[in-house]
């Protein structure tokens, strides 16, 4: 078992708190998205700059954004954190986060997309497992839009393996023909990138890697596995397992380019490489992965994706 502070497991029946770390969301569709909340169960508390906008793209300054973020973590009676969206502005928080606060309430914050760079932060800081998955806006408010069995699975400590049903497919098999076992790791390709070269530069090495994007050219992934790879980041690295990739097509281009593109980047990997797990970015249904966990990836022609450890205490 990893050293992991373990928020408390949760269920439906509790209170969840709604917050926008980064950008403004969408109102109307934040309203589809509370009501599927309360639908499940749960009892949404609104932050209350949930729905501020401005300066710019912003839901809010930094110091209100950063005081619905440690206001939720500190409030007892809220059980889990659910951000409303990402957009841009969650690594305006990370120099003023009060670590104190956060490991003193650790409770599950879910989200993906900008919101990894809060989630790898807490996770590296404070080995705060991540809760990589639905947000209020682009998944719960709309049909189909999430993965419920990972997600209560994730809050209950239950576990749980996604596989060939999540999308997964293998891409390229290993060396090694075993299982490969690792933490578990990972987010937005671009938002982990941009980490590197600050104080918050994501520690991906030794790990099991999860990495997806969206609207992002084939090009562009080559290059960002690239600099990946010169910033020493795939050292030690399991095995590499990619979203759905939603959109990362270029214009006319032949639909097997992005494939090519990540096999040829990485060709002098030894681990196995897998796609299309939908959590992140997705088309549908996304899947709730936990961070920080000790996991296992079976590259067969039937991959699966196993949490080993619970990411809450239960």
């Amino acid at each position: 078992m990893t050293d992991l502070l373990r928020p408390r497991a949760a269920a439906v029946g509790v209170k969840a708190a709604v917050l926008s770390p980064a950008s403004t969301p969408d109102a109307a569709k934040i309203e589809r998205g509370l009501e599927a909340l309360r639908n499940l169960g749960f009892l949404p508390v609104e932050a209350p700059h949930m729905l501020t906008r401005g300066p710019l793209y912003f839901a809010g300054t930094t110091e209100q954004r950063l005081l619905d973020l440690h206001a939720a973590f500190a409030d007892d009676t809220v059980r889990v954190l659910f951000a409303t969206r990402g957009g841009y502005g969650a690594n305006y928080l990370l120099e003023e986060l009060d670590m104190d606060v956060l490991g003193d309430h650790p409770k599950p914050l879910f989200g993906y997309s900008d919101l990894t760079a809060l989630q790898v932060t807490l996770l590296d800081t404070l080995n705060l497992p991540a809760f990589h998955g639905p947000m209020v806006s682009p998944d719960f408010a709309r049909e189909d839009g999430v993965h419920l069995p990972s997600l209560l699975a994730a809050l209950s400590g239950e576990p749980y393996k996604v596989g060939k049903a999540e999308g997964l497919r293998l891409l390229k098999a290993g060396v090694d023909a075993q299982p490969v076992r690792g933490i578990l790791y990972g987010g937005c390709l671009s938002i982990l990138l941009a980490l590197l070269g600050t104080a918050f530069e994501p520690q991906t090495e030794n790990k099991l890697l999860f990495l997806e994007d969206v609207g992002t050219k084939p090009y562009q992934i080559d290059r960002m596995l690239w600099q990946l790879k010169q910033a020493e980041k795939l050292d030690g690295v399991k095995g590499i397992i990619f979203g759905e990739m939603l959109d990362c097509t270029s214009p006319g281009a032949r639909p097997e380019l992005l494939e090519e593109v990540i096999l040829n980047a990485l060709d002098d990997f030894d681990g196995p490489i897998g796609i299309g797990l939908r959590s992140g970015h997705v088309s549908r249904a996304n899947v709730t992965l936990t961070f920080g966990v000790q996991a296992e990836f079976s590259a067969t022609l039937d991959p699966e994706l196993r949490m080993l450890e619970p990411a809450v205490a239960r």
